[in-house]
C-alpha cells in the first residue's frame, strides 16, 4: 500500500479535488473568482476548479503536519510579490479562502478543532480514511 506521503504531492491533490469535487459540503462560493489569493498576487485564479485544488493541498498539508492553524497555512500559500524598482518581498496568502475551505472540511466531518498547546485544526478518523482510501 502507497502512503500519501511517498506519492507525487501533484498527482495525489488531483485524485483528491476529484473526491472533493463529489462531496456537497465542498462547494465553490460566488465570490472566489473575484478575489486574488494574496497581496502578492496580481490577479485572481482562473482556474475553473482552483476552489477543490487548493482545499485539497490544505487537507494534504493538514495529514503531513498534523495540527496546522490558519496562520501557518497563510504563510505556506504565500508567495514573492514583484514590488518593482524595489526588490521583492514575502507577502502571507489571504485567510479568508482558507478559513472557508477549513469550515467546509469542518462541516463534512474530516478536520476538528484543537485546543491543546498546539491550537488549529487536525484531521478526525473519517477524514484520514477518506483521504488513505484514495490510494489504494
Amino acid at each position: 500500500m502507497a502512503d500519501i506521503r511517498t506519492i507525487e504531492a501533484g498527482k495525489y491533490n488531483n485524485l483528491l479535488a476529484e473526491a472533493l469535487k463529489k462531496i456537497e459540503d465542498f462547494k465553490a462560493p460566488e465570490w472566489v473568482f473575484l478575489v486574488k489569493t494574496g497581496a502578492s498576487r496580481a490577479r485572481p485564479s482562473i482556474e475553473p476548479d482552483f476552489w477543490h485544488k487548493r482545499a485539497a493541498g490544505i487537507l494534504r498539508q493538514i495529514y503531513i503536519r498534523g495540527v496546522v492553524g490558519v496562520e501557518r497555512l497563510r504563510t505556506r500559500y504565500g508567495g514573492r510579490k514583484d514590488r518593482g524598482n524595489q526588490p521583492a518581498h514575502f507577502f502571507k496568502a489571504g485567510g479568508k479562502i482558507i478559513r472557508t475551505i477549513l469550515q467546509q472540511a469542518e462541516k463534512a466531518g474530516f478536520i476538528e478543532k484543537v485546543k491543546e498547546k498546539k491550537a488549529g485544526r487536525k484531521l478526525t478518523e473519517k477524514g484520514k480514511k477518506f483521504m488513505e482510501d484514495l490510494v489504494k
